[in-house]
C-alpha cells in the first residue's frame, strides 16, 4: 500500500463513522503547553482534551492525517536519524479523536477492524498491551472483539498517558505487530529484550482521569480518546519491514538522495547513514520552512539551520561537491505536494532558503574542515579535542559546535564541552531575551481562571463595535503584587494577541473603581483586566467598562498600517517576505519579516511610497468572519505563528492587502494617516525589522526635525534654508585651520627636531617627549631622522589625554628596523603597535613604564643605558 492509499483508507474509515476530516496544522503549534514543533497528532486538539475550548465537530469526534517533526527539545531524535530505521525527524500521524463522546467500546473495535478488515493484517501476527488497572479495555478486546487473551500483555508505566505533573491523563492501549524469530525472542511486547521483534503501530489513549496537585486521580466529567498510529510504521508493516525507510515516501526519497549524491545504498554503513539521513531530513527542512520557519540562530531557526547543515554536511563527507538541498526538496515537493499543498505552494521559497543556506554553509565547510582535520589528526582515538580550538573554529570560522561534536564522535574523539562554553561565556556578554507569555498563569492562579471559564464561559468582546459596555463582575482574582484580575461577562477591553497591544481603560461600578493596566487572556476566550482598584470591587456587581478611546485609534491606526505594509514589502522585494512577528502599540508598530539582505534607501521609499499610495486612496477597510476555508479561497494571507480555528477574521485593508487578522482595525484606509518608515534592522539570519508610525507620529517626527534643523543652522549661523550651504562653509574652514595646525606642528617639529638630533649619540636619538599628542610626537621623531648625522629616533610621551606612546623613525639603509627598536619596549606601557622597518608607533596603557621602555628601546640598539 502506498502512502496515499493510506491516508485516503483512514480518512474514509472514520469519516464513515461520523468523524469531520480535519485538515493538517502546521507545524508551529500554537498552544502555551505545547513543545518546539507539532509532534503528534493530538496536538492541534489540546484545548478541546484540557477543556479550554468546546470542540467545533458535530458530533465532536474528529479525524486527521497531521505531519509532525521532533527535532530539538525534550523530543528530539535527530541523533538517531540514520543510524536507527526506527527513527525519522519528520513523520506522519494517522489520528481518530473523541472529545467526550464515544469512548473504549467504540474506538478498540474500530481500530481492530480498521487494521484487519481494511487494510488486510493478519490478527495472528499482533499482541496487545493494556493497563495494569484497565479491566474494561480487556474485556472488550477478548469478548467484544474476539481477540486471544494469551496475547493481551498487561503493563504499567508504557500503558498510561499523562500529558504533565497534573492534567488529563489516562490508560491506553497498544496494538503491536510481531516480526519473527528472526528479530529477536519470544515473549510479546512486555519482554524488554524482544523489543526489535515486536513493533507498536497502533496507540489508543483514553482520557478518563484528572491528576491534581496532590497526585490523586479523579474522574473528568467528559472522557476522550486520543489515537496514534504512524503512516510510516504501517506502510513498514503493510510491506513486512520494521524498518520506517520501507515506507513509499521515504524509500522515494532515499533513492533520490543516491542519485543526487552517486552513492548507493548497501556500499558501506557510513555511506547508508548518509543516505537515510539525507532523505529523512529533506523532508523535515521542506516542512519546517514551507510552514513559515526561516534559518536563524535562535529557537525553531536554530533547530532547522542545523537540520540543513547537517544534511549538507553528510553530503560532503561522501564527497559531493554539488548542492543537495535543493533537489532533495524538489523531490519532497513532489512526492507530499498532494497531501499537503503547502509545500507545492511555498517551492519556490523553501528552495531559494535552501538555495542561499547551502551555499553559506559549504563555505564555511570548506574553511573549517581544514582545520579541524589538522587538530583531530593531533588527538589519539578516545581523547579530548580542546574547548579552546573549538571555540576558535566556532568564533573565527563559523563553524557550528554541535558539526565539530559530530564530527568528532564519528572518528571516536570527546569534545572538551566545558572549555567550549566557558570561551562562549567569555566572548557573548549578552543575554537572551526570555519569550514572553502574556496571561499564561501557573498555579492558584491558572485553577481560579479555569473555574472562571468553566462556571460562566469565554467572555463577551464587544470592543469592536463599541468603546464602553455595561457588563457584570463574574470574578476578582488577588494577584499578589498589589494589582488583581477582573473578570467580566461582556467587555470592550481587547486582549493582548495577534502582535496587538491590550487595551487601558477604567471599570467602574457603585462602589469602586479600577484602573485597567493591561488586558490579556487568561485562557483562550477568557478576558482577564489587569488592574489596580480604588474602593471596592465585587463579584456580582453590576460595572461600566470603557476603554481609553484615544490610545485605541492610535493601535487601530497602527495595526492596518501593519498590513498594508506588509503588502508594499511582497510587492518590493517578492512574495518570499512572510510575517515572522509584530508588535503594536499607540506609537509605533514594529514588523518582523523574512528577507535575506538590509533593505536599500530606494527599496525603502518604494515601500513607504506604496502604503502611503494605498492610504490616500481611502478605500474601506472591510473586517468580517467567514469559514477558513473561504478565506484561503480568497487568498487570505495567514501570519506566522499565529492560531486560527474553523471560523476566522478576513481584513481586507484597501484595493489590495487581504490577510487573516483578529485584532481592531480603522474603517477606511485614510483613517491611517501618513506613515514612515524610521528603522531598518537584523534581528537575525534571514530576518528583517521594520518600525514605522502613521497617524500624527510622522507629523510629530517632522516637527522634531526641524526643531533640530533650525537648532543647527542657529549653531553654523545661516537661515534654516541655506543650512548645507552653511555646514559646507564651516568644513572648509575647518579643513583650512587644520592644515594651517599641520604646517604650524610641522614648524615647531622642526625647531625641536634640532635640538634632538645635537644630542644624537652614534647617530641615535632616544629621548622623552612629554604634552605632546601622538601625531605630533610622530612628526617630531621623523624631522629628527631626516637631520645629518641621525640613523634613527625613538621617542616616548605621555600625552596629556592619557596613557603613554612609542614613536621609532630610521634612516631606510640605516641597518636599523623602526620595529624591532620598540617591540619589547611597547610592552613596558602594556600597549602594543606598528612593526614598520622605517615608522613604528606603539600606544600603551602605562606612562609610569616610559622610562623602562626608552632603557629596553637603548639595549635594543645597542646604546648603553
Amino acid at each position: 500500500m502506498r502512502a496515499d492509499e493510506l491516508r485516503r483508507a483512514w480518512t474514509d474509515f472514520f469519516v464513515a463513522r461520523a468523524h469531520t476530516d480535519v485538515p493538517s496544522a502546521s507545524l508551529i503549534p500554537h498552544h502555551p503547553s505545547a513543545p518546539m514543533f507539532t509532534n503528534s497528532g493530538m496536538m492541534p486538539f489540546v484545548p478541546y482534551f484540557l477543556g479550554e475550548e468546546r470542540a467545533p465537530y458535530d458530533p465532536p469526534r474528529a479525524s486527521s492525517v497531521q505531519r509532525c517533526v521532533r527535532a530539538g527539545g525534550k523530543h528530539n531524535d535527530l541523533d538517531a536519524i540514520g543510524r536507527s530505521a526506527r527513527h525519522l525527524s519528520f513523520f506522519e500521524m494517522l489520528g481518530n479523536f473523541s472529545f467526550g463522546d464515544y469512548f473504549k467500546a467504540e474506538a478498540i473495535p474500530w481500530a481492530w477492524e480498521l487494521v484487519t478488515d481494511v487494510l488486510g493484517l493478519d490478527g495472528d501476527r499482533m499482541w496487545v498491551t493494556v493497563h495494569t488497572s484497565d479491566d474494561e479495555a480487556e474485556e472488550i478486546w477478548a469478548d467484544a472483539v474476539g481477540f486471544p487473551r494469551q496475547r493481551i500483555q498487561r503493563l504499567d508505566k508504557a500503558n498510561f498517558w499523562e500529558m504533565g505533573e497534573t492534567g488529563p491523563c489516562g490508560p491506553s492501549s497498544e496494538i503491536f505487530w510481531d516480526f519473527g524469530p528472526e528479530l529477536g525472542p519470544e515473549g510479546g511486547p512486555a519482554n524488554p529484550a524482544a523489543e526489535d521483534r515486536y513493533v507498536e503501530f497502533w496507540n489508543l489513549v483514553f482520557t478518563q482521569y484528572f491528576r491534581g496537585a496532590d497526585g490523586r486521580l479523579t474522574d473528568l466529567p467528559r472522557r476522550n480518546v486520543d489515537t496514534g498510529a504512524g503512516l510510516e510504521r504501517i506502510l513498514g508493516v503493510l510491506a513486512g519491514s520494521p524498518s520506517l525507510y520501507a515506507a513509499d515516501t521515504v524509500a522515494g526519497l532515499v533513492e533520490r538522495a543516491q542519485e543526487v549524491t552517486g552513492t548507493r545504498i548497501g556500499a558501506a554503513e557510513p555511506s547508508d547513514v548518509a543516505l537515510r539521513l539525507i532523505a529523512d531530513h529533506a523532508r523535515t527542512m521542506t516542512f519546517l520552512i514551507a510552514d513559515g520557519v526561516v534559518p536563524s540562530n535562535e529557537d525553531r531557526g536554530y533547530v532547522l539551520r542545523r537540520v540543513i547543515r547537517r544534511a549538507i554536511r553528510f553530503a560532503y563527507m561522501l564527497g559531493v561537491e554539488k548542492a543537495v538541498t535543493v533537489p532533495m526538496a524538489e523531490a519532497v515537493a513532489d512526492s507530499h505536494g498532494d497531501a499537503y499543498p503547502v509545500v507545492r505552494e511555498n517551492r519556490d521559497l523553501v528552495l531559494g532558503v535552501l538555495e542561499r543556506e547551502e551555499d553559506q554553509f559549504r563555505r564555511t565547510l570548506r574553511n573549517g574542515m581544514a582545520i579541524l582535520d589538522s587538530e583531530l589528526a593531533g588527538v589519539p582515538e578516545g581523547g579530548t579535542l580542546a574547548g579552546q580550538v573549538v571555540f576558535t573554529l566556532h568564533d573565527t570560522y563559523g563553524f557550528p559546535f554541535e558539526v565539530t561534536q559530530e564530527i568528532a564522535e564519528d572518528r571516536g574523539v570527546h569534545v572538551d564541552v566545558g572549555g567550549f562554553e566557558a570561551a562562549m561565556a567569555e566572548q557573548r556578554r549578552r543575554a537572551k531575551e526570555a519569550a514572553r507569555k502574556g496571561g499564561v498563569a501557573v498555579g492558584d492562579e491558572a485553577e481560579a481562571f479555569a473555574r472562571v471559564l468553566a462556571d460562566h464561559g469565554p467572555s463577551d468582546f464587544t470592543g469592536r463595535a463599541e468603546y464602553s459596555t455595561e457588563g457584570t463582575v463574574l470574578a476578582v482574582v488577588p494577584a499578589g503584587d498589589g494589582t488583581v484580575s477582573i473578570f467580566l461577562d461582556r467587555t470592550p477591553f481587547y486582549a493582548e494577541s495577534g502582535g496587538q497591544v491590550g487595551d487601558t481603560g477604567a471599570i467602574t461600578t457603585e462602589t469602586g473603581r479600577a484602573e485597567v493596566i493591561d488586558t490579556v487572556f487568561a485562557l483562550p476566550g477568557l478576558h482577564r483586566h489587569r488592574a489596580r482598584i480604588v474602593g471596592a470591587i465585587d463579584p456580582g456587581q453590576a460595572a461600566t467598562a470603557t476603554i481609553d478611546g484615544a490610545r485605541r485609534d492610535a493601535i487601530r491606526r497602527h495595526h492596518t498600517g501593519t498590513h498594508v505594509l506588509h503588502w508594499a514589502l511582497r510587492e518590493v522585494l517578492g512574495p518570499h517576505v512572510k510575517q515572522q512577528g509584530s508588535l503594536v502599540t499607540p506609537d509605533r508598530l514594529r514588523f518582523d519579516f523574512s528577507h535575506y539582505e538590509p533593505l536599500t534607501a530606494d527599496e525603502i521609499r518604494r515601500v513607504e511610497d506604496l502604503a502611503n499610495a494605498e492610504i490616500l486612496d481611502n478605500a474601506p477597510v472591510r473586517h468580517y468572519e467567514t469559514t477558513k476555508e473561504q478565506a484561503t479561497a480568497i487568498g487570505a494571507i495567514a501570519f506566522f505563528g499565529e492560531k486560527y480555528g474553523d471560523v476566522v477574521r478576513v481584513l481586507e485593508a484597501g484595493r489590495h492587502s487581504v490577510e487573516l487578522c483578529g485584532g481592531t482595525h480603522v474603517r477606511a484606509m485614510g483613517d491611517i494617516g501618513p506613515m514612515k518608515i524610521v528603522k531598518e534592522e537584523s534581528i537575525g539570519s534571514n530576518l528583517r525589522r521594520l518600525e514605522a508610525v502613521a497617524g500624527t507620529g510622522p507629523i510629530e517626527r517632522l516637527r522634531h526635525e526641524e526643531e533640530v534643523v533650525a537648532a543647527a543652522a542657529a549653531l553654523v549661523g545661516v537661515p534654516p534654508g541655506e543650512l548645507l550651504e552653511g555646514i559646507g562653509k564651516r568644513l572648509r574652514e575647518i579643513k583650512a585651520l587644520q592644515d594651517e595646525v599641520k604646517d604650524l606642528r610641522r614648524a615647531v617639529a622642526t625647531s625641536r627636531a634640532g635640538d634632538l638630533a645635537g644630542a644624537a649619540v652614534d647617530g641615535l636619538v632616544i629621548a622623552r617627549v612629554d604634552g605632546i599628542g601622538r601625531d605630533e610626537l610622530r612628526d617630531l621623531a621623523l624631522a629628527a631622522r631626516d637631520r645629518p648625522g641621525v640613523r634613527a629616533v625613538v621617542l616616548g610621551g605621555a600625552p596629556e589625554g592619557g596613557g603613554a606612546t612609542l614613536v621609532a623613525a630610521t634612516r631606510p639603509g640605516a641597518g636599523l628596523s623602526a620595529g624591532d627598536l620598540i617591540a619589547g619596549a611597547a610592552k613596558l606601557i602594556k600597549g602594543g603597535g606598528g612593526k614598520g622597518p622605517d615608522l613604528a608607533v606603539a600606544g600603551g596603557k602605562d606612562p609610569s613604564g616610559l622610562d623602562a621602555a626608552l632603557d629596553a628601546a637603548r639595549a635594543a640598539a645597542g646604546v648603553p643605558t
